[in-house]
């Protein structure tokens, strides 16, 4: 014993050491060294075992209980019998005798690695194994440590990892299913009887607004006054030790709910138990006496019984996220509605002491629960509305005495009394589900729709209405000025953004259903702020310096801040409307949209004629700003309704167009004055936007012709004035040339004037180009050799590339080959070779650019190109291929392999002549390829693709591969078939074996078995076997359990199933035959 004594002293001194501040990594590392050497030793869990009952250091312990976790999960197989009967007998010995006195989290690793044994030996070797966990449960001394072991066993045993075979996985979850009735009777057992002892002897409450009133709603909820008198009792003071088993239970649950089937073991009394568990999170009466006792105790006693609420609520969650269910299940799940409905009454009802919003507030004070973050009651009931609505409302609904209109008047109140803008979100994102059921029910149900939205009318309204105030500073100006406008999100949208965004999605939501409710609600308090923003011309006045508001008051000014947010909110509303009045229901809906277009268009010009974005303000940080952005979004409001102008456009453009041509002439009167270098660059795009969208989706006939378009034409070309910026100059530019380029509706070939046209947009281009043409030839700098790492190269191959994309046809074919030859001699091995090896590089973005040129020659049909397919061929495989094939930086592979896709997806017959028919008539025997050297290397590229870790080229190439098999059958193609199908095959096997690419273990298995449909006789016959007998790490009888476990099924899901079960249970092999001992004999 002396020797086990000082090893733990020596080890209680290494570990000390390990830990201590100024031990360096080098010595960390001896250590270490010496800890993972000591812990491969033969028999070291001896002296573990001697160090855990003898030791008080927490590293010692963690240390000891590493060693045997790495035993039993690694090297359990080679353990001699008798070693592993004295394990399974000690630690849970060790256990009962020190669990109270353990620190929680080595009695948790304690409890872990006796479940692994459990994993590996119950039931043959370790017959007692649940049994001992049923008795700790029942035994009342221990019952929290057999909750801990039953939430340990139900974690570990019920979704194993991968170091099971799956024949001992699927074993494992047939044994646990089998004891679940017994589970589930107990805890319901635990909870009941701490519900009942304490309820009895509860004091009783004084009384309270809510408890002795059951209501109407939820009587009809309840369809009983006993459930509802029984939901009423009054909620038990638990002491500390039963708050905890409740948890642990409760724990427990929802783990188990996780993974069993819903059926009849879920009892209705287990039900009504976490139910009653559940409103421990929506008492606050409870919580408000703790604060008010002041005592740290009473504090954390509040704290614990909201987590019981939490912990009660993730049971519920973890039944609904559940979409299959049985029939017999059915009712329970009504009930569970109505028992989680009442709770939703509870919290939304309003009484003296308590408002709603003050009542959420204190239910979202986040709890934490046992190992996991800090979760609030509010956050899991916003979890279970989400999961009804998703999940299981269609499946309720049809319910008679389930009163869904009712429900959505709780989630209303819920929604717009949450505390957090997050809650708040989340709300909302529950409402756009209801509304998108709605709609599709609707579309599905086009009989009754009168009669499905009747039922629903006065929730949509208020929801509305609720909505559109929500966004208004005139109605919750508190709450809005919290939001954050400046930091930008992952989605580069602000806090504000957010918030307006997915309130306008559900405001045209609502409008899709009803829209004239939605519009008559929307309109007149859009006309509201506009009246204000119309009149500010009064208060303009003339100062020595330009134009003054002449609103001075801080009051005034706070007002008019709020009115202009508003009215830009109500501008983006409106926009977002634009779709519902076009298409089929544009004559219906005509007179409304036309109103608001007028709106719009006198509001533009209003904006521009009075010029609000250069005017002197008395706060000119904050009404500036809101003129300018008024004035940007009545822009772009209006920009939304090109479509339905040009939808006008053609209804009127032969008979009675003046309206039309007024709008439009008007809506130009107001683009042009803010087409100038010193308007702000928000108006300015805006502005632009709406003119691009004019001359592309509209594009009347007489748009050339007005005064106003022709002004910018004339400041676009006029070389004195001062440029625009860069964004601004290029969408005008586009408009102008649109305007030019594009046919005009409604008008044939004929008269499309298109002589006067392209004379016109020749001159705009001469124009435009003017500074370009004048360059001096003397002032070009001398030839020279091009270098790829350059910027000036950079840029001219973007160029190349946009203008190939957009005119290789009009560029001629003498031309086009004229600059790939030229790109062809420019990039010679040596440079590429020097660009591509520097990582990140110009040069790099130049060969990728190249690349993405090429992709655009190769897709070109017709025989123009094909010519440049040799060469192209050639500087893919001999010059760039070689030079990044065992690169590990992902730089070019991604390009250069779409080029490979690209020439073989639109030159198939390059390599394939024949014709369908052909080879029908020859057979595929005989089928001839051409270019067969180039072939088999534009596929050994591919195949060696898929040897390396880059998982983004792994997903593309195995992509590319499978539309090529769909489009052309290339795993059908004779060539392929015979020479590379079942390499390709193993070399995917290779990649789930490996682990390495687990993301796409799907798309994998999809592709082994799309390569293996294509000859299974010779997959089954030959490939396998031999796949087996090249597999190291395992032995002939192992590789005949593997054979014999791979069904021969032909059909998708079978034989992806059987693959994974290949791969599963050969990594378990190995790791099992490298449990074993040196030496060991295997028969």
């Amino acid at each position: 014993m002396a020797s086990e004594e000082a090893s733990l002293r020596a080890l209680e001194s290494l570990m000390t050491e390990f830990f201590h501040n100024c031990t360096t990594n080098e010595r960390k590392r001896e250590i270490e060294e010496l800890l993972n050497n000591f812990a491969q030793q033969i028999g070291a869990w001896r002296f573990c075992l001697y160090f855990l009952s003898s030791t008080r250091n927490d590293y010692v312990m963690m240390y000891s209980l590493t060693v045997f976790e790495n035993l039993i999960n690694k090297m359990w197989l080679g353990v001699p019998s008798q070693d592993k009967m004295e394990i399974r007998s000690c630690l849970p010995k060790l256990l009962l005798a020190h669990h109270k006195t353990l620190p929680y989290f080595i009695r948790n690793k304690l409890c872990k690695v006796i479940v692994d044994i459990g994993r590996q030996d119950w039931p043959m070797f370790y017959h007692d194994f649940f049994t001992n966990i049923l008795q700790l449960i029942q035994s009342p001394v221990t019952t929290p440590l057999g909750l801990i072991m039953l939430k340990t066993t139900s974690e570990e045993l019920a979704c194993p990892r991968e170091d099971l075979s799956v024949a001992r996985k699927e074993e494992l979850r047939k044994l646990l299913l089998e004891q679940v009735q017994t589970v589930l009777g107990l805890l319901t057992g635990i909870l009941e009887s701490i519900w009942d002892k304490h309820s009895v002897t509860a004091a009783t409450p004084p009384p309270s607004p809510t408890s002795g009133e059951s209501g109407d709603l939820l009587s009809s909820l309840l369809q009983s006054p006993s459930a509802a008198k029984l939901l009423n009792q009054p909620i038990p003071i638990l002491d500390t030790e039963n708050e905890y088993i409740c948890s642990l239970a409760l724990e427990c649950l929802a783990h188990l709910f996780s993974w069993i089937p819903l059926s009849t073991s879920i009892t209705p009394s287990l039900l009504t138990t976490i139910f009653h568990f559940a409103r421990f999170g929506c008492d606050t009466r409870a919580r408000k006496m703790s604060a008010v006792n002041g005592s740290s105790h009473n504090s954390l006693l509040g704290q614990e019984r909201g987590r019981l609420g939490v912990l009660a609520m993730s049971c519920i969650n973890e039944l609904m996220s559940k979409n299959c269910v049985p029939m017999e299940f059915e009712e329970y799940l009504l009930r569970m509605f109505q028992q989680t409905f009442y709770l939703l009454q509870k919290i939304t009802k309003e009484n003296n002491a308590h408002t709603v919003k003050s009542r959420l507030e204190e239910l979202d004070e986040r709890v934490l629960c046992w190992g996991r973050q800090a979760e609030s009651y509010i956050e899991k009931f916003t979890d279970f509305l989400r999961l009804f609505v998703s999940v299981h409302l269609r499946r309720i609904e049809s319910y008679s005495q389930f009163p869904v209109v009712e429900f959505l008047a709780l989630l209303f109140k819920y929604t717009f009394h949450q505390p957090t803008h997050e809650g708040y979100f989340s709300c909302l994102d529950i409402w756009t589900l209801f509304l998108d059921y709605l709609t599709s029910k609707i579309k599905s149900r086009l009989a009754d729709k009168e009669a499905v939205l009747n039922r629903y009318e006065d929730a949509l309204v208020l929801l509305l209405t609720e909505v559109l105030n929500r966004i208004q500073f005139r109605y919750n100006q508190a709450q809005l000025e919290e939001l954050d406008d400046e930091t930008l999100d992952d989605d580069q949208q602000t806090e504000w953004q957010r918030y307006l965004r997915q309130s306008l999605e559900v405001v045209a939501k609502v409008m899709e259903l009803l829209p004239t409710h939605a519009f008559s609600t929307l309109f007149p308090v859009l006309q509201d702020n506009l009246e204000v923003y119309l009149g500010l011309q009064q208060f303009v006045v003339t100062s020595g310096t330009g134009h003054r508001l002449n609103i001075t008051a801080e009051n005034d000014c706070r007002r008019l801040h709020c009115s202009l947010r508003d009215l830009s909110s109500l501008l983006q509303a409106v926009g977002r409307l634009a779709e519902y009045f076009t298409g089929d229901v544009f004559a219906a809906r005509f007179n409304d949209a036309l109103t608001v277009v007028e709106r719009l268009v006198k509001v533009t010009l209003y904006g521009s004629q009075i010029k609000l974005y250069n005017i002197e303000t008395a706060v000119p940080s904050v009404l500036k700003p809101d003129l300018i952005d008024v004035h940007a979004q009545s822009l772009a409001a209006l920009q939304a309704y090109a479509h339905w102008l040009a939808q006008f456009y053609s209804e009127v453009h032969r008979q009675n167009p003046e309206q039309f041509i007024s709008l439009v002439s008007t809506a130009l009167e107001a683009i042009t004055p803010l087409i100038s270098s010193k308007v702000q660059e928000k108006l300015l795009l805006s502005a632009c936007h709406l003119l691009v969208s004019l001359a592309t989706t509209v594009r009347p006939v007489f748009l050339i012709s007005i005064p106003a378009v022709q002004k910018v034409f004339n400041r676009i070309t006029d070389t004195s004035a001062q440029r625009l910026p860069d964004k601004a100059q290029v969408l005008v530019c586009r408009a102008l040339s649109n305007i030019l380029l594009l046919p005009w509706p409604n008008l044939p070939e004929g008269e499309q004037q298109w002589a006067v046209r392209s004379t016109n947009h020749a001159s705009l281009i001469s124009a435009l180009t003017r500074e370009y043409h004048q360059l001096k030839s003397n002032t070009i700098l001398p030839q020279r050799k091009v270098q790829l790492e350059d910027n000036v190269t950079d840029e001219m191959l973007s160029f190349f590339l946009t203008l190939f994309q957009g005119l290789r046809v009009q560029m001629g074919v003498p031309f086009t080959e004229q600059i790939i030859q030229t790109f062809l001699n420019m990039f010679t091995r040596e440079q590429l070779a020097e660009s591509i090896l520097h990582e990140g590089s110009t040069g790099c973005r130049v060969v990728e650019k190249f690349l993405k040129i090429l992709q655009v020659v190769v897709q070109e049909p017709g025989q123009v190109f094909k010519p440049f397919l040799p060469s192209v061929i050639s500087l893919c495989m001999e010059q760039v291929y070689p030079i990044i094939a065992e690169r590990s930086s992902p730089d070019v592979k991604a390009e250069l392999f779409e080029l490979l896709f690209r020439v073989l997806h639109h030159n198939w017959r390059y390599f394939f002549k024949s014709s369908v028919l052909a080879s029908v008539q020859r057979g595929a025997a005989e089928e001839q390829v051409e270019n067969e050297a180039q072939f088999s290397a534009i596929m050994q590229a591919f195949g060696q693709s898929f040897l390396q870790p880059d998982i983004h080229l792994f997903k593309q190439n195995l992509f590319y591969l499978e539309t090529l098999n769909t489009k052309q059958k290339l795993y059908h193609k004779k060539i392929f078939r015979t020479t590379m199908l079942f390499q390709f095959v193993n070399v995917l096997l290779q990649v789930l074996v490996h682990k390495s690419h687990d993301l796409l273990q799907e798309e994998i298995g999809i592709a082994t078995y799309n390569m293996a449909s294509v000859d299974f006789d010779g997959f089954y016959s030959a490939f396998l076997p031999e796949f087996l007998a090249s597999c190291d790490g395992v032995d002939s009888n192992q590789k005949n359990v593997l054979g014999r476990n791979f069904k021969m099924d032909r059909d998708l899901p079978s034989f992806t199933q059987n693959v994974h079960r290949l791969v599963n249970d050969l990594r378990y092999y190995r790791l099992c035959n490298d449990s074993l001992p040196p030496g060991t004999v295997k028969l």
